[in-house]
């Protein structure tokens, strides 16, 4: 997929494009990138995600990468996600992710795990959130750590 966006439509020059990948069983590799260029400013993304499942695994990856001639315009993205399914009913998910952001000395992490039970058409879940670095902020003002719990409903 490439796709061009001409002048007249909030940048002066874009330009985008993503080819996919799902050759192998259980594998699917992603990768996309894009331009865009107004006077006097230029920023670039490019992301690459990657899962392999097997069994009742699925190993996630995925990159993003966002940079600008701002000096304080680029930001990097990594993150990574084991899922369990262990059996039609439940099935749990434990994941990481870092914002590393341009001109900030502290990256933002982030830590969760999740359960899930269905049965019916009723869905349980329970995540528990664990933040360092919220806000680029260091110490125990930059620590966070959250619970959710939801029930939907399918009728």
């Amino acid at each position: 997929c490439i796709r061009d966006r001409p002048k007249g439509t909030g940048a002066d020059s874009s330009m985008q494009y993503a080819i996919s990948y799902t050759g192998v069983e259980g594998l699917t590799v992603d990768y996309a990138q894009g331009d865009n260029e107004t006077v006097g400013a230029k920023a670039e993304a490019t992301t690459f995600k990657a899962s392999y499942a097997y069994s009742s695994f699925t190993l996630s990856y995925s990159k993003n990468e966002y940079d600008t001639e701002a000096a304080t315009g680029g930001q990097d993205i990594d993150s990574w996600n084991l899922a369990y399914t262990v059996n039609d009913d439940l099935s749990v998910a434990y994941g990481v992710e870092t914002h590393d952001t341009e001109a900030q000395t502290v990256d933002e992490e982030a830590e969760y795990v999740n359960v899930s039970y269905t049965t019916g058409g009723v869905t349980l879940s329970a995540s528990n959130y664990m933040y360092e670095g919220d806000s680029n902020t260091a110490g125990a003002g930059g620590e966070i750590d959250r619970w959710a719990l939801s029930a939907t409903f399918a009728f």
